[in-house]
């Protein structure tokens, strides 16, 4: 099969050959024919080194949706069948840890994320054990099918970490980014108020009852929309960047949520003001098996993510690449078959 593979980190390294043995299918897993996967900076950390992958050589991708093409013999999910569309959850777990067994799966101490501890999905095929396979909608598109495991779990998962509540205020950092766009979605079907950090005027398109547009004003403006309450809850996916900002505009008793660190993760706190604000602070990883599936009986009515551009598997330099650009306005998918 064709996939995109590297021996040794680095993104000159990665090179896209036609003769990688076709993966081995289990009795548990389901082999999946790969049709698009959404390009993510989790991809270029572990092309690059910055996270460790195994095996080597090694395929990465980690956002991952296709239709079946073969089933374990030990598979006894009779609502799967060859063909169906697919996507798969992008972590791997045991189902036996306390994490798991917790309902944390996503936190499986023996666990990780698939196209780093395995082989990922820039390829035409990858084999999957069953329990993270999840068959979606035959009328989904495929741009949504390929944001779900990453992009849009991620989002789903931070507001129900957070507890978003009916007629609060949320303040959206990133907001035009890939997790950005889809909080503002379900911020919005939770019944609050958001208000999105951005430049661009289409961000209303997903929602966002307010946008704030220059980056220097962000607590002025917060304090002026909320009458001086301030966010109830604030949505960091930018890291440091946007921390100082973040944390100012957290109200009193309420939650700073963060999972991501682009621009940086090393930051300064005010332990004074943490305390007489009692604010939370709440980290969120990925998402868990249940939500996956949550989000795909709840999907219909989600406006898909925003997408920049498009690219061929012999693309994937390029592709990784443009993770960067500075031009870059929304996803970056890659079309594998």
């Amino acid at each position: 099969m064709k996939a995109a593979i590297f021996e040794k980190p680095g993104l000159d390294n990665l090179k896209v050959v036609d003769n990688v043995e076709l993966p081995n299918v289990g009795d548990h897993d389901i082999l999946i024919k790969v049709h698009q996967c959404g390009v993510n900076p989790i991809d270029y950390k572990i092309i690059s080194g910055l996270v460790p992958a195994k095996p080597m050589p090694h395929i990465p991708g980690c956002e991952i949706s296709g239709t079946i093409e073969k089933i374990g013999s030990h598979v006894v999910d009779d609502s799967l069948s060859k063909g169906d569309k697919v996507v798969v959850h992008s972590r791997l777990s045991d189902g036996t840890c306390d994490m798991c067994l917790n309902g944390l799966d996503m936190l499986c101490r023996n666990g990780g994320i698939i196209g780093a501890i395995t082989n990922g999905g820039f390829a035409e095929y990858i084999a999957i054990p069953q329990r993270s396979v999840f068959k979606i909608p035959e009328k989904m598109e495929w741009d949504m099918a390929a944001s779900l495991p990453v992009t849009t779990l991620t989002s789903f998962h931070a507001l129900k970490e957070a507890s978003l509540k009916f007629n609060e205020y949320i303040l959206i950092f990133g907001a035009s980014g890939n997790t950005g766009m889809m909080a503002i979605q379900f911020a919005k079907r939770m019944g609050a108020k958001v208000i999105a950090v951005s430049k661009h005027e289409w961000i209303k398109d997903f929602g966002a009852d307010y946008i704030i547009r220059e980056y220097d004003k962000v607590v002025e403006k917060v304090k002026e929309i909320t009458n001086g309450k301030m966010a109830d809850v604030v949505l960091n996916s930018v890291g440091i960047e946007t921390w100082d900002n973040s944390f100012n505009c957290v109200g009193t008793n309420g939650r700073l949520v963060s999972f991501g660190g682009l621009t940086g993760s090393d930051v300064k706190i005010n332990v004074q003001s943490l305390y007489q604000r009692q604010v939370k602070l709440i980290g969120s990883n990925g998402g868990t098996l249940g939500e996956i599936q949550e989000l795909i009986d709840i999907s219909e009515g989600l406006k898909k993510t925003k997408t920049w551009k498009r690219f061929k598997l012999d693309e994937i330099k390029e592709a990784i690449k443009s993770l960067s650009s500075k031009e870059r306005d929304g996803r970056i998918l890659l079309e594998i078959d």
